[in-house]
């Protein structure tokens, strides 16, 4: 289902004003198509291709988007519709007679290229009709509300004749207005129809939209068209529609009277959730005080904690310098014990040997002692023998054998 976007008009989904100044300019072309070739460019959801095809001998319908040609193909079995870009259109050279595109050259990046391919398309003495919105008009009744942001390139008269003339030599500039007009008709039927247009055509500065039709060979003879949606008695819906706004009126004067009863209220409320605002914002000003001493405060410890640390890690550092001083004195002295134990031990090794070997010798010196007393005693106890001895004393007085130098008790 295609949705209306405001890109294009979507059958059922526009109000009557808005479907009745686009589907007038179907209505106008119906007049130029009968029994002619037509193309219908930027065809949209097709019921305009589906009103020329009353009439012509065919209607190709070309739109860029697949939703809208899908939409078109659905609900419009007479026409051929077919997916394409106008600034490129998928279709031979001098292929139609009549080329329409309503509303399709603003909506276009390159429309210069959009006014060529329409010429190449188009028969010798073809006719192509083009629509746009004035630009003048359409910006001021447009400003409240912005610019269309399906729209790429606006014109006003006088360059939109320049860009058609630049590739047609035969172009004249129509103006849609919506005007206001009497009908005279039957209750029932309708007879065939005569109008009659007095006041001259209107401003081209305050023209709705412009219709141009252009060709390469002369024009045909042109009349005004006049479009009537309904024939009814516009005067007599105007009241009703009047009194059905003063119905409104009264309804949103009522609304608009317990709007403001309920504006007051507000305000009301409003200016008491102020004060309370006020006060809290107070309160909330001396916490905010309160929180930044208490910041400044907590900054302020914290650079006290970081001196102390940067204290403590000096003092720290320090003891570890003096610990390794400690430990590397007290590793020179163990070692330094350790070399003098070693060499005291082998002192005592060695002093310990001597004296072993100075007990070995006294005690050899002693055994050599004893045994040269116990010879000495021996010896002393022969010699006293042998100087009792009378052979000894005989040999004395004879002056024979060894003198005996051992004392005689």
């Amino acid at each position: 289902m295609v949705e209306f976007t405001g890109e294009r008009v979507v059958p059922g989904q526009v109000n009557d004003d808005l479907w009745s100044e686009h589907f007038a300019r179907y209505a106008f072309a119906r007049g130029f198509a009968v029994s002619k070739q037509v193309l219908d460019c930027g065809c949209g959801t097709g019921y305009g291709s589906a009103e020329l095809a009353q009439v012509a001998a065919q209607v190709v319908g070309v739109d860029i988007s697949p939703q809208a040609i899908e939409y078109a193909r659905l609900s419009y079995p007479g026409p051929i519709f077919t997916t394409g870009s106008c600034e490129a259109l998928p279709l031979p050279k001098a292929r139609f007679e009549v080329v329409v595109a309503f509303e399709v050259i603003e909506h276009l990046a390159d429309y210069r290229q959009f006014i060529r391919e329409a010429s190449r398309v188009l028969a010798p003495t073809g006719l192509f009709i083009v629509s746009t919105p004035n630009k003048r008009y359409y910006a001021e009744s447009r400003a409240e509300s912005g610019p269309n942001p399906y729209h790429a390139h606006e014109f006003e008269a006088d360059e939109f004749y320049s860009e058609l003339n630049s590739v047609f030599p035969h172009v004249v500039l129509l103006l849609q207005n919506r005007v206001e007009s009497f009908a005279f008709h039957p209750a029932k039927t309708f007879w065939p129809s005569d109008a009659r247009i007095d006041g001259g055509g209107g401003s081209v500065d305050d023209a709705h939209f412009f219709i141009a039709l252009c060709s390469h060979s002369p024009l045909p003879d042109l009349r005004s068209f006049v479009y009537v949606p309904k024939a009814a008695n516009i005067l007599r819906e105007r009241e009703q529609h009047v009194h059905l706004l003063q119905i409104q009126v009264g309804q949103t004067t009522t609304w608009l009277d317990q709007t403001r009863q309920e504006r007051d209220d507000l305000l009301a409320l409003y200016r008491k959730q102020k004060d309370e605002l006020e006060r809290h914002n107070l309160w909330a000003e001396q916490l905010n005080r309160q929180l930044n001493e208490a910041h400044q405060r907590v900054e302020s410890l914290q650079q006290e904690l970081l001196d102390e640390q940067a204290a403590a890690t000096a003092v720290a550092q320090g003891y570890e310098c003096k610990v390794r001083e400690l430990e590397e004195e007290n590793l020179a002295k163990t070692e330094w014990a350790r070399d003098t134990d070693a060499r005291l031990t082998g002192e005592l090794d060695a002093k310990s040997q001597e004296l072993v070997e100075c007990v070995r010798l006294l005690q050899q010196a002693e055994t050599t002692v004893e045994e040269r007393t116990l010879w000495a005693q021996r010896t002393e106890a022969q010699l006293n023998t042998a100087a009792t001895s009378r052979w000894l004393k005989l040999g004395r007085r004879l002056r024979l054998g060894p003198v005996l130098q051992a004392q005689e008790r």
